[in-house]
């Protein structure tokens, strides 16, 4: 229950943020009330992360005031933000996997008794939090043994290990299956329940809808509405967001043909220490084919990638490009004969971040036109090229010219997608294809693979979003510790059904 007479726990009033040649925020208002879950939509470049960083100390606006339980302060670091309760769970998991829950939860807060560091005050304060706000997990075991779901239960200890009475969360269900995204949402209500209040950004509008109070909408770098869920669908969320109706998946006719063009047989990998990484995977994606692998993060899709894309060596079985044995081709041969190849993670595998867009349209592709003629790099027809991207798939710059690290997310995403959709590859391997990108994007991405489909394109498609993975699939398997479980009807199965099979409660 809200109470009016508390004063806003975040109150930002005409915020300015202005970067070389960019105004990422221009005249932005906000309030959040304690006690609510106050979601912030917007596509990418919209200037939500520019906003929330403003928030968390770690930008210094040009203009506009920040209020905080009704004061007004100056963060000049996010010190500054943490001292006043604000903490932050980031998209990506900021967690040493070679440290226990507990040694995350406390590292850089450390309790101490007379010189020594008091665990045993840690573990208790740890669980007392845990069980308050249904965020229980083992202090004692390794972060490297904990599923996503629990990875980000201990995230969000953390900051309330520090104090935290509001929090932000980017995009916290982009890695969960349907159960975690529920368990999720129990443990937010217990949180609002105590009085804590929670900023939830996502471009999951219908997850919006279910656990917000209020909803804040930002588009080209200003707050253009607020409204209560009851108030809106998803469909004039979109409109509001980027003008057009809110975008599915959906994928009607079939295209698939008899003609093979990627084959595993029995594909088994195993780790330097003898664990077993992939065991026996075998499957055949033909010309117009969608495969699509669902599965819980750290199952093997990573490694199952890697081994197509020739980054890892199978320790048996083979792999077979348009019938040809290319278990032991290089990545450049395996791309250049054919293998597009959109990475998982854009910031570690899809792009050089202090490199120019121009340059990051060659990487991968530097032996190929547009980007060499015979030996030597073609720096005329790389920026041509690159310019076409741009323009064809509506990536953001003022310039090709601009460092990777200046774009969105969104941004960067869609010029990964533009640049392996160029040459005509027969096979895209596209993992999380559309992740971290909002409605207007994963449209165009779903479009452009829906029309490479229909043209031939054979494609295995890794995703965390099962309704993307359900709307666009042939066929689905379903992959657990390494090895395929469940094969899947996308006509058929629902995502509650495929999350079930994804952590082994299906039966399987």
């Amino acid at each position: 229950m809200v109470d009016s007479d508390v004063p806003p726990a975040v109150e930002l009033r005409h915020i300015t943020k202005k970067f070389p040649g960019v105004v990422a925020n221009s005249d932005v208002n906000l309030i959040v009330r304690r006690g609510t879950v106050h979601a912030i939509v917007g596509e990418n470049g919209a200037g939500k992360s520019t906003l929330m960083k403003t928030l968390y100390g770690m930008h210094k606006p040009e203009e506009g005031t920040i209020g905080i339980d009704g004061e007004i302060v100056t963060l000049a670091s996010p010190a500054d933000a943490i001292s006043l309760g604000i903490g932050m769970v980031h998209q990506h998991f900021q967690l040493a996997d070679n440290l226990t829950v507990l040694e995350n939860v406390v590292l850089g807060d450390e309790p101490t008794r007379a010189g020594w560091l008091d665990f045993k005050a840690a573990r208790t304060r740890i669980n007392e939090i845990a069980e308050q706000y249904g965020l229980e997990v083992d202090p004692d075991v390794l972060v490297e043994e904990l599923g996503v779901g629990d990875r980000q239960r201990v995230e969000i200890l953390k900051v309330l290990y520090r104090g935290a009475r509001t929090l932000i969360l980017d995009e916290p269900t982009a890695v969960l299956v349907p159960q975690e995204v529920d368990e999720l949402f129990d443990a937010l209500r217990e949180l609002k329940d105590e009085g804590l209040a929670i900023i939830f950004i996502s471009h999951k509008l219908d997850e919006v809808l279910k656990v917000a109070d209020e909803i804040t909408v930002i588009r080209r770098g200003t707050t253009v509405a607020s409204v209560l869920p009851s108030q809106v669908t998803s469909k004039q969320l979109a409109e509001l967001m980027v003008g057009s109706e809110l975008p599915t998946p959906q994928t009607h006719e079939s295209t698939v043909t008899d003609v093979a063009e990627l084959r595993l047989d029995g594909v088994s990998l195993m780790s330097d220490a003898g664990r077993p990484l992939l065991r026996d995977v075998s499957f055949v994606i033909h010309r117009g084919e969608v495969l699509g692998i669902a599965g819980v993060e750290g199952n093997g899709q990573a490694e199952l990638v890697e081994t197509v894309m020739g980054m890892r060596t199978p320790t048996s079985g083979t792999v077979a490009l348009a019938g040809e044995d290319i278990t032991g081709w290089s990545t450049r041969r395996r791309r250049e004969n054919g293998i597009a190849y959109i990475p998982e993670d854009r910031n570690r595998h899809g792009l050089l971040m202090e490199a120019s867009l121009w340059a990051n349209r060659m990487l991968g592709h530097q032996t190929m036109a547009p980007n060499s003629r015979g030996p030597f790099i073609d720096r005329k027809g790389a920026r041509a090229d690159t310019q076409r991207i741009v323009e064809s798939y509506d990536v953001r710059t003022p310039s090709i010219d601009v460092l990777a690290s200046s774009l969105s997310g969104g941004n960067q995403q869609k010029l990964i997608v533009g640049r392996e959709m160029s040459g005509r590859p027969t096979v895209l391997i596209a993992a999380h294809p559309t992740r971290g990108v909002d409605v207007g994007a994963q449209a165009a991405i779903w479009g452009l693979l829906r029309d490479a489909r229909r043209q031939g394109l054979a494609v295995l498609l890794i995703s965390a979003d099962l309704d993307e993975l359900i709307g666009l699939s042939d066929s689905i398997k379903v992959i657990l510790r390494g090895r395929f479980v469940a094969d899947a009807d996308p006509q058929h199965v629902t995502p509650e059904q495929l999350g079930s099979a994804m952590t082994g409660a299906g039966g399987q």
